[in-house]
């Protein structure tokens, strides 16, 4: 396909499905040339550089982000809409957590998301740097939690193209960890659980641990004004 023929749209297309097919590490322009019947210097001419042409996936995913509507819900409701929309997306593309330590992926897309993040603390009364910690606190949860998924998709990826066969791999090295986790009571209790598995826990923990983080920054919305002088570090105590 001439460099002509080609759209940025569907490089960035094309891009995101090889990134969520064959993680970080599969992407070349080598291979997506091929997905696309493409020369990669027609890649270069519309992207400009493998970095820019992630930055540009990466943002393409952060745009599928819902932003909820701040005038017909609460702030709680919608920090959770937001929460929930942003551990989909990053289940989606496993790849972008694994970017985040390798590239910088911020664009339009990310800026969208991250101001009407900071708008929904705002609307519960926080400022300032409160609500960029709110901000941030829920959005490292929620790269938290995607991480597992994200780790799980990645082992698997080079499993398999280390030994060929990822699952007999996989079940060699779940029966040395169980072995280990005998010796310790509270796990040994646990391994026929859900919480037993490769970067796994046990079901709704998501739910469960985005439920109390917005516990906790409601309480904090509804603690009594700091007398001026006096450090909340003191009040605390």
């Amino acid at each position: 396909m001439a460099r002509d023929t080609l759209t940025r749209d569907q490089i960035i297309k094309a891009t995101v499905e090889l990134l969520d097919s064959e993680g970080l590490e599969g992407l070349s322009m080598r291979v997506l040339g091929k997905r696309l019947d493409a020369a990669a210097t027609a890649f270069y001419w519309h992207v400009g550089s493998k970095d820019n042409l992630l930055a540009l996936a990466a943002d393409a995913a952060w745009k599928e982000i819902a932003l909820p509507d701040l005038s017909t819900v609460g702030w709680r409701t919608a920090a959770a809409t937001m929460a929930t929309g942003l551990h989909s997306m990053l289940l989606r593309h496993p790849w972008l957590v694994q970017a985040f330590g390798s590239y910088m992926v911020y664009g339009p897309g990310k800026a969208r998301h991250d101001d009407h993040s900071l708008a929904i603390y705002e609307k519960a009364g926080l400022a300032g740097a409160k609500a960029d910690q709110a901000a941030a606190s829920v959005f490292i949860f929620v790269l938290g939690n995607a991480l597992c998924h994200a780790a799980s998709a990645s082992l698997a990826r080079r499993l398999s193209q280390n030994s060929g066969n990822a699952q007999e791999t996989m079940r060699a090295a779940r029966a040395k960890a169980r072995e280990i986790a005998t010796g310790f009571p509270r796990l040994r209790a646990r391994l026929e659980t859900a919480a037993a598995g490769y970067a796994a826990a046990p079901d709704n923990s998501f739910e469960f641990g985005l439920k109390a983080l917005l516990d906790g920054i409601e309480a904090q919305l509804e603690m009594p004004s700091m007398p001026s002088g006096v450090s909340e570090a003191l009040v605390a105590e």
